[in-house]
């Protein structure tokens, strides 16, 4: 399955409240529904200024000026659209790594689950998505250890754990993944979330506690309607998205976020493995920008500093 590039209505695209607009610079952003802002400068300099790792990148990356992005533009502060464009952390992270490399970084939104198969077809070059990197994804393992693709190689840029996202005053009183059995969850397809409660699911059978049902969709965005209507319990997402969904959906009347973060673990920047010169060259650009305080100030604008990273590293999850 490859990446979903067709326009989505504004309800399919976003996740919540929008958040304040961010001026482009430095970085090519673009919704599902095409180019945005006006192309790139050749020649490796970005505002004028000659990019000091242009030379590193591949030749054809060189010559389009444009590095393309896979990513699911549903997972504010992550991602998420916006008056047309792509904006939040990875978007914002994207643009100080251009600055470096001396090329555009082109956002394109599809469905998460066809975000690999859409990189090693060629229409990314990387994808930016809050992709958690794990050795399934690494080898092209599917869940249940197969082998389903020819995997991917990350550059790991930021940390986080996982939260329980439940409707507001959590009438349920979940407060662990114990606490799901006997009762019914909704997931984003396709995502380590959906894998976590199927885990779940053989533990609550294995210890007879009840059976866990999991429903799971397209979008997050689809879970979390499931969740506010009283469908299921709960959603699970990364704890910088939780957190956001939970302080700005419905005012912060909608959800909460409950029990501790689990699950602590790299999110990577997905490269073919076959592209070991441009998965080197944002490695070498990600340790760039750390030292010189731009991804710090990046994730200052979002409120996520606690994931940050001290330097890059390559295919660290587990």
């Amino acid at each position: 399955m490859t990446a979903r590039l067709t326009c989505r209505s504004a309800a399919a695209r976003t996740r919540m409240a929008a958040v304040g607009a961010i001026a482009v610079s430095g970085v090519l952003l673009l919704s599902a529904c095409g180019d945005q802002t006006e192309g790139g400068k050749e020649g490796g300099e970005v505002n004028g200024s000659a990019a000091p790792l242009f030379d590193k990148l591949p030749k054809k990356i060189q010559d389009a000026g444009v590095i393309k992005v896979g990513t699911d533009a549903t997972y504010a502060p992550m991602e998420f659209e916006e008056g047309g464009k792509i904006v939040g952390v990875d978007p914002e992270i994207a643009m100080a790594l251009g600055k470096q490399l001396g090329v555009k970084f082109q956002f394109t939104s599809g469905t998460f689950d066809g975000l690999i198969t859409g990189l090693n077809s060629g229409r990314s070059d990387v994808i930016m998505s809050a992709m958690s990197d794990t050795k399934n994804r690494q080898e092209g393992l599917d869940d249940k250890g197969k082998k389903a693709g020819e995997g991917v190689d990350f550059v790991d840029y930021f940390n986080s754990g996982v939260s329980l996202l439940v409707k507001k005053g959590n009438p349920e009183n979940i407060k662990s993944l114990d606490d799901l059995c006997g009762k019914k969850v909704a997931v984003q397809r396709g995502t380590i979330y959906e894998t976590t409660f199927k885990d779940q699911a053989k533990k609550c059978d294995k210890d007879k506690k009840g059976k866990l049902t999991i429903e799971s969709f397209d979008t997050d965005a689809e879970a979390q309607t499931r969740v506010k209507a009283g469908g299921a319990v709960a959603d699970l997402n990364d704890y910088p998205v939780a957190a956001y969904i939970a302080k700005t959906a419905g005012g912060g009347n909608d959800f909460e976020v409950t029990g501790d973060q689990t699950e602590a673990g790299p999110f990577g920047i997905a490269v073919d493995k076959d592209n070991t010169q441009l998965r080197d060259a944002i490695k070498e650009a990600l340790d760039a920008i750390i030292a010189d305080g731009s991804y710090k100030k990046a994730l200052e604008k979002w409120d996520v500093t606690d994931s940050a990273v001290d330097k890059a590293s390559i295919n660290a999850g587990s």
